[in-house]
């Protein structure tokens, strides 16, 4: 008797999910009607039918010098469900590759707000200047359901493991997850 040795599994082909069965064509879909002030500009589209974030793209031609920051309109304007709100994303390959991003990421649109949405740009690389063109895309919108809280004011708070601790609290960079330095740190703390 022979032993065999397992083959090790393959990966999946394209378009195939690691259990053999079809990938979900998309995610559940959601009408947010859209007012296009600009029609020159496209609508807010998805690069891929996964992606969670939808394409925007800006009005204007604008040039960011380093650390330069600039309000740019999309041309969009939309009325959301109740319920639910929109985030305006950076664009991972700007940010990766230009040190663009945006200002107060993610930027909050209220389902009740019907004014064009804008993308607050800062350009974050210390050395090169950044030119954009009317059409180019800066953003990425993605819609979420929203909860609405109870606020309610009590004594005190039940304990947690985690406590009061925070900013680094659970390790991170330069500490271990006791708070205390890492070794290649050489015992090196912050005074606060």
């Amino acid at each position: 008797m022979t032993a065999t040795t397992p083959m090790p599994p393959t990966a999946p082909r394209s378009g195939e999910w690691p259990t053999g069965e079809p990938p979900p064509s998309s995610p559940a879909s959601l009408e947010v009607l859209v007012h296009r002030l600009d029609p020159g500009l496209p609508l807010p589209t998805y690069a891929q039918p996964s992606d969670a974030g939808a394409d925007l793209a800006t009005t204007q031609d604008v040039t960011l010098a380093p650390g330069e920051r600039a309000i740019v309109g999309t041309g969009l304007s939309i009325a959301l469900p109740a319920g639910y709100a929109a985030f305006v994303h950076p664009r991972s390959g700007l940010a990766a590759r230009h040190g663009l991003t945006v200002v107060n990421a993610p930027g909050t649109v209220d389902a009740g707000y019907r004014g064009e949405i804008k993308v607050n740009l800062i350009n974050t690389d210390r050395s090169e200047s950044i030119t954009l063109r009317r059409g180019d895309r800066v953003a990425q919108l993605v819609i979420q359901r929203v909860e609405h809280a109870v606020f309610r004011e009590v004594a005190y708070l039940p304990e947690s493991v985690r406590g009061t601790g925070g900013f680094g609290s659970t390790g991170g960079f330069g500490h271990s997850s006791d708070g205390g330095p890492r070794r290649e740190d050489h015992g090196v703390r912050s005074r606060s």
